[in-house]
């Protein structure tokens, strides 16, 4: 999964990154899917002996285009994990409330305590993207908001969060497919935006802010990875694989028992 990550100071070109790329991966894809099986139970003990230990935190960021899957990876990654130690926060348009504080404060609320993982379903970066492509604040404002997030990530792994960030890379042509299946299943129409379709129009100008805040913010304690999506299978074994591996690294164990249980009959 180390080809996907994007190293600190590397100069990114979305242009030169397939988002057909599968070449982390020889097999098919019904053998993906079996592989996503054993990943999923791997990831269902790593989460419970996290939440066991009650030590380690990890924050995922997922970040992409409209239909590039973040809702996909939530379902499918996670299926079967206990919700006990999840969270997941979906970032929108900011509240009154969130307006008057200043723009980490949302996403401060959200990280993840001791023994939890925590998925930003958009995130902070909405406002170095979004904000950026909509001219809703000036330039010298979102350009400095890169070292702010720079600095709010370390601290929050300095205070133990571990943190994994993930662009979901598609194509303008298959999101147009996907926009158009949304459109076409009456099951799914529900989830179609015709504001998606504005974002749409800014689809290089979003590409450019992409690019800049991947490059300005990729750091050795809170890493991107540019994940090839036009797959969705393949998405979602390079997520999980990532962080089965991610917590495979944080060695953890579970805890003692704070008594001696040695000759306890249940009655």
């Amino acid at each position: 999964m180390k080809r996907y990550l994007i190293k600190p100071g590397s100069k990114v070109n979305l242009r030169e990154w397939d988002p057909s790329d599968r070449s982390g991966f020889d097999g098919s894809k019904n053998e993906a899917e079996k592989q996503m099986v054993s990943l999923n139970q791997e990831l269902e003990t790593l989460q419970e002996l996290l939440y066991a230990q009650h030590l380690h935190k990890l924050l995922i960021v997922l970040q992409g285009m409209d239909t590039s899957g973040k809702d996909g990876i939530i379902h499918h990654v996670f299926e079967g994990v206990n919700p006990q130690g999840i969270r997941v926060a979906s970032f929108k348009i900011p509240t009154p409330e969130e307006l008057d504080h200043d723009y980490l404060w949302r996403a401060h609320a959200y990280v993840p305590a001791k023994g939890e993982i925590v998925i930003f379903n958009r995130s902070h970066y909405e406002d170095v993207l979004i904000v950026r492509v909509h001219n809703l604040v000036p330039t010298e404002v979102w350009k400095r908001r890169y070292k702010q997030i720079r600095d709010f990530e370390k601290m929050l792994f300095e205070e133990g969060i571990t943190i994994l960030k993930f662009f979901l890379h598609i194509s303008s042509d298959e999101q147009k497919e996907r926009l158009q299946a949304r459109l076409d299943d009456p099951e799914k129409r529900w989830k179609f935006n015709p504001d998606d379709l504005l974002d749409r129009k800014r689809w290089d100008e979003y590409m450019v802010a992409y690019e800049d805040a991947i490059r300005e913010t990729s750091t050795k304690v809170a890493p991107w990875y540019i994940v090839p999506s036009n797959r969705n299978w393949h998405r979602n074994l390079v997520v999980a694989q990532t962080i089965v591996e991610t917590l495979k690294e944080l060695k953890m164990e579970y805890p003692q028992s704070q008594e001696d249980l040695k000759g306890i009959v249940i009655p």
